[in-house]
Protein backbone atom coordinates (compact mmCIF):
# COMPACT_ATOMS: atom_id res chain seq x y z
CA UNK A 1 0.00 0.00 0.00
CA UNK A 2 1.06 3.48 -0.94
CA UNK A 3 1.72 6.19 1.92
CA UNK A 4 -0.97 7.99 1.80
CA UNK A 5 -3.48 5.06 1.94
CA UNK A 6 -1.79 4.08 5.18
CA UNK A 7 -2.27 7.11 6.52
CA UNK A 8 -5.66 7.56 5.63
CA UNK A 9 -6.03 3.75 7.43
CA UNK A 10 -4.15 5.46 10.65
CA UNK A 11 -6.35 8.43 10.31
CA UNK A 12 -9.61 5.55 10.48
CA UNK A 13 -7.86 3.64 13.49
CA UNK A 14 -7.17 7.54 15.40
CA UNK A 15 -10.14 9.05 15.02
CA UNK A 16 -12.62 5.51 14.73
CA UNK A 17 -11.72 3.46 17.76
CA UNK A 18 -11.67 5.91 21.00
CA UNK A 19 -15.17 6.96 19.28
CA UNK A 20 -16.64 3.76 19.45
CA UNK A 21 -15.53 3.13 23.46
CA UNK A 22 -16.58 6.48 24.24
CA UNK A 23 -20.40 6.26 22.62
CA UNK A 24 -20.42 2.42 23.27
CA UNK A 25 -19.70 2.07 26.86
CA UNK A 26 -20.69 5.64 27.31
CA UNK A 27 -17.09 6.73 29.68
CA UNK A 28 -18.04 10.89 29.85
CA UNK A 29 -19.12 10.80 33.17
CA UNK A 30 -15.56 9.27 34.84
CA UNK A 31 -13.55 9.76 31.12
CA UNK A 32 -14.30 12.07 28.56
CA UNK A 33 -13.69 11.51 25.04
CA UNK A 34 -9.76 13.59 25.34
CA UNK A 35 -8.89 10.77 28.13
CA UNK A 36 -10.05 7.93 25.95
CA UNK A 37 -8.12 9.37 23.29
CA UNK A 38 -5.05 9.07 25.37
CA UNK A 39 -5.79 5.74 26.80
CA UNK A 40 -6.39 4.42 23.15
CA UNK A 41 -3.08 5.65 21.75
CA UNK A 42 -1.37 4.20 24.52
CA UNK A 43 -3.03 0.59 23.52
CA UNK A 44 -2.33 1.09 20.08
CA UNK A 45 1.10 2.07 20.45
CA UNK A 46 4.24 0.00 20.62
CA UNK A 47 4.02 -1.11 24.32
CA UNK A 48 0.72 -2.98 24.19
CA UNK A 49 -0.89 -3.85 20.57
CA UNK A 50 2.53 -3.48 19.21
CA UNK A 51 4.44 -6.32 20.80
CA UNK A 52 1.08 -8.66 19.75
CA UNK A 53 0.94 -7.85 16.98
CA UNK A 54 3.87 -6.40 15.55
CA UNK A 55 2.92 -6.51 11.71
CA UNK A 56 0.19 -4.30 12.36
CA UNK A 57 2.57 -1.86 14.22
CA UNK A 58 5.51 -2.24 11.55
CA UNK A 59 2.79 -1.99 8.62
CA UNK A 60 0.26 0.91 9.72
CA UNK A 61 2.78 3.42 11.66
CA UNK A 62 5.16 3.07 9.00
CA UNK A 63 8.11 5.77 9.83
CA UNK A 64 6.92 7.83 6.73
CA UNK A 65 3.17 7.74 8.23
CA UNK A 66 5.02 8.28 11.90
CA UNK A 67 6.57 11.60 10.11
CA UNK A 68 3.07 12.91 8.95
CA UNK A 69 1.43 12.55 11.80
CA UNK A 70 3.94 13.85 13.97
CA UNK A 71 3.93 17.30 12.25
CA UNK A 72 0.39 17.45 12.19
CA UNK A 73 0.96 16.59 16.50
CA UNK A 74 3.21 19.22 16.42
CA UNK A 75 0.87 21.84 15.28
CA UNK A 76 -2.23 20.42 17.13
CA UNK A 77 -0.16 21.00 20.16
CA UNK A 78 1.40 24.06 19.51
CA UNK A 79 -2.06 25.71 18.51
CA UNK A 80 -3.81 24.46 22.13
CA UNK A 81 -1.03 25.91 24.09
CA UNK A 82 -1.33 29.20 22.18
CA UNK A 83 -4.94 29.51 23.24
CA UNK A 84 -4.39 28.50 26.48
CA UNK A 85 -1.95 31.40 27.02
CA UNK A 86 -4.46 33.50 25.36
CA UNK A 87 -7.13 32.35 28.33
CA UNK A 88 -4.63 33.97 30.74
CA UNK A 89 -6.49 37.00 32.51
CA UNK A 90 -3.57 38.74 34.24
CA UNK A 91 -5.15 42.00 34.93
CA UNK A 92 -8.05 40.09 36.60
CA UNK A 93 -5.17 38.00 39.00
CA UNK A 94 -3.41 41.58 39.71
CA UNK A 95 -6.85 42.37 41.08
CA UNK A 96 -7.23 39.54 43.75
CA UNK A 97 -3.57 39.33 43.72
CA UNK A 98 -3.17 38.03 47.89
CA UNK A 99 -5.95 35.38 47.60
CA UNK A 100 -4.28 34.20 44.11
CA UNK A 101 -0.81 34.23 44.64
CA UNK A 102 -1.30 32.49 48.04
CA UNK A 103 -3.30 30.07 46.64
CA UNK A 104 -1.08 29.52 43.46
CA UNK A 105 1.89 29.62 45.61
CA UNK A 106 0.63 26.85 47.83
CA UNK A 107 -0.84 24.99 45.29
CA UNK A 108 1.63 24.67 42.84
CA UNK A 109 4.62 24.51 45.77
CA UNK A 110 3.21 21.71 47.84
CA UNK A 111 2.82 19.26 45.00
CA UNK A 112 5.92 20.39 43.76
CA UNK A 113 7.80 19.37 46.62
CA UNK A 114 6.01 15.98 47.06
CA UNK A 115 6.85 15.34 43.34
CA UNK A 116 10.61 15.85 44.22
CA UNK A 117 10.45 13.63 46.79
CA UNK A 118 8.79 10.81 44.76
CA UNK A 119 11.39 11.49 42.14
CA UNK A 120 14.29 10.85 44.45
CA UNK A 121 12.84 7.65 45.74
CA UNK A 122 12.59 6.09 42.41
CA UNK A 123 15.80 6.89 41.65
CA UNK A 124 17.11 5.36 44.99
CA UNK A 125 14.96 2.49 43.63
CA UNK A 126 16.53 1.44 40.71
CA UNK A 127 18.19 2.38 37.47
CA UNK A 128 16.22 3.55 34.33
CA UNK A 129 14.20 6.73 35.10
CA UNK A 130 16.88 9.19 34.20
CA UNK A 131 17.33 10.36 30.98
CA UNK A 132 21.36 10.27 29.08
CA UNK A 133 21.20 14.09 28.70
CA UNK A 134 20.62 15.42 32.17
CA UNK A 135 21.73 16.20 35.28
CA UNK A 136 20.24 14.66 38.35
CA UNK A 137 18.72 18.17 39.70
CA UNK A 138 16.67 18.65 36.15
CA UNK A 139 15.34 15.16 36.66
CA UNK A 140 14.11 15.92 39.82
CA UNK A 141 12.76 19.11 39.18
CA UNK A 142 11.06 18.40 36.16
CA UNK A 143 9.29 15.19 37.37
CA UNK A 144 8.08 17.48 40.80
CA UNK A 145 6.64 20.02 38.03
CA UNK A 146 4.64 17.31 36.16
CA UNK A 147 3.28 16.45 39.55
CA UNK A 148 2.33 20.47 40.30
CA UNK A 149 0.96 21.10 36.67
CA UNK A 150 -2.61 22.14 36.29
CA UNK A 151 -3.78 21.58 32.51
CA UNK A 152 -5.65 25.30 32.14
CA UNK A 153 -7.20 23.85 28.78
CA UNK A 154 -8.43 20.84 30.14
CA UNK A 155 -9.83 22.39 33.06
CA UNK A 156 -12.03 24.28 31.66
CA UNK A 157 -13.51 21.92 29.43
CA UNK A 158 -14.40 19.95 32.72
CA UNK A 159 -15.80 23.08 34.00
CA UNK A 160 -17.97 23.50 31.53
CA UNK A 161 -19.14 20.13 31.39
CA UNK A 162 -19.84 21.01 35.24
CA UNK A 163 -21.37 23.86 34.04
CA UNK A 164 -19.43 26.06 36.60
CA UNK A 165 -17.05 27.55 34.09
CA UNK A 166 -18.81 31.18 33.89
CA UNK A 167 -19.90 31.20 37.58
CA UNK A 168 -17.91 32.92 39.89
CA UNK A 169 -15.96 29.65 41.56
CA UNK A 170 -14.99 29.16 38.34
CA UNK A 171 -13.26 31.93 37.48
CA UNK A 172 -11.63 31.62 40.82
CA UNK A 173 -10.02 28.65 40.05
CA UNK A 174 -8.93 30.08 36.41
CA UNK A 175 -7.28 32.27 38.02
CA UNK A 176 -5.18 30.26 40.34
CA UNK A 177 -4.56 27.54 37.67
CA UNK A 178 -3.65 31.00 34.95
CA UNK A 179 -0.46 31.55 37.73
CA UNK A 180 0.30 27.93 38.23
CA UNK A 181 0.47 28.11 33.94
CA UNK A 182 2.67 30.83 33.83
CA UNK A 183 4.95 28.44 36.13
CA UNK A 184 5.18 25.66 34.39
CA UNK A 185 6.53 27.17 31.35
CA UNK A 186 8.78 29.33 33.59
CA UNK A 187 10.20 26.07 35.36
CA UNK A 188 10.44 24.49 31.54
CA UNK A 189 12.42 27.40 30.73
CA UNK A 190 15.03 27.17 33.49
CA UNK A 191 15.52 23.43 32.87
CA UNK A 192 15.72 23.84 28.99
CA UNK A 193 18.51 26.52 29.65
CA UNK A 194 21.49 25.71 27.48
CA UNK A 195 24.82 27.38 28.83
CA UNK A 196 26.28 26.80 25.33
CA UNK A 197 23.46 28.32 23.80
CA UNK A 198 22.57 30.80 25.92
CA UNK A 199 23.72 33.77 23.99
CA UNK A 200 21.20 32.73 20.98
CA UNK A 201 18.45 32.19 24.08
CA UNK A 202 18.84 35.93 25.35
CA UNK A 203 19.00 37.02 21.58
CA UNK A 204 15.90 35.48 21.32
CA UNK A 205 14.15 37.06 24.12
CA UNK A 206 15.65 40.18 23.18
CA UNK A 207 14.04 39.90 19.69
CA UNK A 208 10.35 38.51 20.93
CA UNK A 209 10.29 41.61 23.43
CA UNK A 210 10.28 44.23 20.69
CA UNK A 211 8.37 41.88 18.27
CA UNK A 212 5.49 41.25 20.87
CA UNK A 213 5.33 44.68 21.21
CA UNK A 214 4.90 45.48 17.47
CA UNK A 215 2.45 42.64 17.43
CA UNK A 216 0.88 44.07 19.83
CA UNK A 217 0.46 47.10 18.25
CA UNK A 218 -0.79 45.60 14.87
CA UNK A 219 -3.68 43.51 16.52
CA UNK A 220 -4.84 46.32 17.85
CA UNK A 221 -5.28 47.97 14.51
CA UNK A 222 -6.99 44.71 12.88
CA UNK A 223 -10.84 43.33 13.08
CA UNK A 224 -11.22 40.28 14.58
CA UNK A 225 -11.23 37.88 11.61
CA UNK A 226 -7.61 38.89 10.78
CA UNK A 227 -6.36 38.61 14.16
CA UNK A 228 -6.82 34.95 14.11
CA UNK A 229 -4.97 34.74 11.15
CA UNK A 230 -2.29 36.64 12.39
CA UNK A 231 -2.19 34.57 15.22
CA UNK A 232 -1.48 31.40 13.03
CA UNK A 233 1.54 33.55 11.78
CA UNK A 234 2.84 34.61 14.70
CA UNK A 235 2.71 31.84 16.61
CA UNK A 236 4.83 29.48 13.65
CA UNK A 237 7.36 32.37 13.84
CA UNK A 238 7.51 32.47 18.04
CA UNK A 239 7.85 28.97 17.63
CA UNK A 240 10.45 28.70 15.03
CA UNK A 241 12.31 30.95 17.44
CA UNK A 242 11.91 29.39 20.43
CA UNK A 243 13.25 26.32 18.91
CA UNK A 244 16.23 27.47 17.34
CA UNK A 245 17.53 28.88 20.59
CA UNK A 246 17.29 25.73 22.63
CA UNK A 247 13.83 26.37 24.39
CA UNK A 248 11.38 24.03 22.42
CA UNK A 249 8.79 25.10 20.06
CA UNK A 250 6.40 24.20 22.93
CA UNK A 251 7.75 27.39 24.96
CA UNK A 252 7.44 29.50 22.20
CA UNK A 253 3.21 28.56 21.65
CA UNK A 254 2.74 29.57 25.47
CA UNK A 255 4.65 32.80 25.04
CA UNK A 256 2.92 33.37 21.63
CA UNK A 257 -0.41 33.17 23.24
CA UNK A 258 0.38 34.85 26.39
CA UNK A 259 1.23 38.12 25.43
CA UNK A 260 -1.79 38.63 23.63
CA UNK A 261 -5.00 39.91 24.92
CA UNK A 262 -8.18 37.47 25.31
CA UNK A 263 -10.47 40.62 24.50
CA UNK A 264 -9.42 40.60 21.27
CA UNK A 265 -11.61 37.42 20.35
CA UNK A 266 -15.31 36.96 21.15
CA UNK A 267 -15.00 34.44 23.87
CA UNK A 268 -17.33 32.08 22.06
CA UNK A 269 -15.45 32.17 18.77
CA UNK A 270 -12.73 31.01 20.96
CA UNK A 271 -14.12 28.45 22.95
CA UNK A 272 -14.68 27.41 19.47
CA UNK A 273 -11.76 27.72 17.88
CA UNK A 274 -10.44 25.02 21.28
CA UNK A 275 -13.18 22.62 20.50
CA UNK A 276 -12.79 22.04 16.82
CA UNK A 277 -9.10 22.19 17.59
CA UNK A 278 -9.85 19.00 20.35
CA UNK A 279 -12.15 17.67 17.71
CA UNK A 280 -9.86 18.05 14.11
CA UNK A 281 -6.07 17.87 15.44
CA UNK A 282 -5.76 16.91 18.51
CA UNK A 283 -6.49 13.22 18.12
CA UNK A 284 -3.52 12.87 16.36
CA UNK A 285 -1.51 14.56 18.91
CA UNK A 286 -2.90 11.98 21.99
CA UNK A 287 -1.68 9.18 19.24
CA UNK A 288 1.60 10.13 18.65
CA UNK A 289 1.88 10.33 22.34
CA UNK A 290 0.73 7.07 23.19
CA UNK A 291 3.21 5.45 20.43
CA UNK A 292 6.12 7.00 22.65
CA UNK A 293 5.24 4.68 25.65
CA UNK A 294 7.72 2.12 27.09
CA UNK A 295 7.60 -0.48 29.21
CA UNK A 296 11.09 -2.72 28.61
CA UNK A 297 12.07 -2.24 32.76
CA UNK A 298 8.76 -3.88 33.30
CA UNK A 299 4.95 -3.09 33.45
CA UNK A 300 4.69 -4.12 36.83
CA UNK A 301 7.75 -1.62 38.02
CA UNK A 302 5.77 1.79 35.75
CA UNK A 303 2.44 1.04 37.14
CA UNK A 304 4.32 1.28 40.53
CA UNK A 305 5.70 4.51 39.18
CA UNK A 306 2.55 5.68 38.08
CA UNK A 307 1.08 4.76 41.51
CA UNK A 308 3.51 6.51 43.92
CA UNK A 309 3.22 9.61 41.37
CA UNK A 310 -0.30 9.95 41.43
CA UNK A 311 -0.02 10.00 45.20
CA UNK A 312 2.20 12.44 45.53
CA UNK A 313 0.61 14.97 42.78
CA UNK A 314 -2.99 14.27 44.53
CA UNK A 315 -2.03 14.60 48.22
CA UNK A 316 0.40 17.65 47.21
CA UNK A 317 -2.55 19.09 45.89
CA UNK A 318 -5.09 18.92 47.87
CA UNK A 319 -2.36 19.66 51.44
CA UNK A 320 -1.29 22.94 49.67
CA UNK A 321 -5.04 24.07 48.70
CA UNK A 322 -6.34 23.39 52.13
CA UNK A 323 -3.80 25.30 53.37
CA UNK A 324 -4.29 28.15 51.58
CA UNK A 325 -8.07 27.94 52.43
CA UNK A 326 -7.23 28.07 56.05
CA UNK A 327 -4.71 30.93 55.72
CA UNK A 328 -7.34 32.90 53.18
CA UNK A 329 -10.58 32.07 55.54
CA UNK A 330 -12.20 30.15 52.86
CA UNK A 331 -15.73 28.44 53.62
CA UNK A 332 -15.66 24.94 54.39
CA UNK A 333 -15.53 22.58 51.82
CA UNK A 334 -14.20 25.15 49.22
CA UNK A 335 -10.40 23.65 49.63
CA UNK A 336 -11.32 20.16 48.96
CA UNK A 337 -13.46 21.26 45.88
CA UNK A 338 -10.59 23.66 44.32
CA UNK A 339 -8.29 21.26 45.15
CA UNK A 340 -9.30 18.54 43.27
CA UNK A 341 -9.73 20.91 40.31
CA UNK A 342 -6.85 21.61 40.11
CA UNK A 343 -5.86 18.38 40.40
CA UNK A 344 -6.44 17.85 36.40
CA UNK A 345 -3.10 17.41 34.26
CA UNK A 346 -3.95 15.84 30.72
CA UNK A 347 -3.10 17.81 28.19
CA UNK A 348 -0.32 20.34 29.33
CA UNK A 349 0.71 18.20 31.78
CA UNK A 350 1.70 15.73 28.52
CA UNK A 351 3.21 18.13 26.46
CA UNK A 352 5.40 19.02 29.39
CA UNK A 353 6.84 15.59 29.83
CA UNK A 354 6.57 14.94 25.68
CA UNK A 355 9.36 18.01 25.98
CA UNK A 356 11.48 16.69 28.82
CA UNK A 357 11.54 13.12 26.19
CA UNK A 358 12.56 15.16 23.48
CA UNK A 359 15.33 16.66 25.84
CA UNK A 360 16.47 13.36 27.00
CA UNK A 361 15.60 14.20 30.47
CA UNK A 362 13.61 11.41 31.27
CA UNK A 363 13.37 7.52 29.80
CA UNK A 364 10.50 6.40 27.82
CA UNK A 365 9.62 4.44 30.83
CA UNK A 366 9.51 7.66 32.92
CA UNK A 367 7.18 9.24 30.38
CA UNK A 368 5.05 6.14 30.50
CA UNK A 369 4.66 6.49 34.20
CA UNK A 370 3.61 10.02 34.08
CA UNK A 371 1.37 9.40 31.17
CA UNK A 372 -0.64 7.11 33.02
CA UNK A 373 -0.23 8.88 35.99
CA UNK A 374 -1.60 12.39 34.08
CA UNK A 375 -4.67 10.51 33.08
CA UNK A 376 -5.70 8.74 36.50
CA UNK A 377 -5.42 12.24 38.11
CA UNK A 378 -7.73 13.93 35.21
CA UNK A 379 -10.14 10.65 35.05
CA UNK A 380 -10.89 11.53 39.17
CA UNK A 381 -12.10 14.79 38.74
CA UNK A 382 -15.47 14.72 37.85
CA UNK A 383 -16.41 11.77 39.67
CA UNK A 384 -15.76 13.31 42.74
CA UNK A 385 -16.48 17.39 42.05
CA UNK A 386 -19.69 16.68 40.63
CA UNK A 387 -21.66 15.55 44.30
CA UNK A 388 -19.45 17.69 46.34
CA UNK A 389 -20.71 20.75 43.66
CA UNK A 390 -24.61 19.71 44.79
CA UNK A 391 -23.65 19.28 48.31
CA UNK A 392 -22.34 22.75 48.60
CA UNK A 393 -24.92 24.21 46.26
CA UNK A 394 -23.33 25.50 43.32
CA UNK A 395 -24.81 23.79 40.88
Amino acid sequence: MSTTELFLIAMVIILGVPYLIWRVFRTDYWAPLVVVQILTGILLGPGVLGKIFPDYYATVFAPPVIGALNGIAWWAAMLFVMIAGIELDLREVWRQRRECGTTAALALGVPLAAGCLAALGLMAWRDGWMGTDTQPWQFVLGIGMACAVTALPILILLMEKLDILRAPLGQRVLRYASLDDIAIWAVLAILLLDWKRVGHQAAFLAIFAVAAWAFRALMDRLKESDRYYVSLIWLAAVGYGADWCGLHFMVGAFLAGAIMERDWFNLERLDGLRHNVLLVVMPIYFLSTGLRTNWNIGGTAVFVAAGVLLVASVIGKLAGVGIAGKVLGWKRGDAWLIGWLLQTKALIMIIFVNVLLDKHMITSETFTALLLMAVASTMLTVPIVAPRLKALGYV
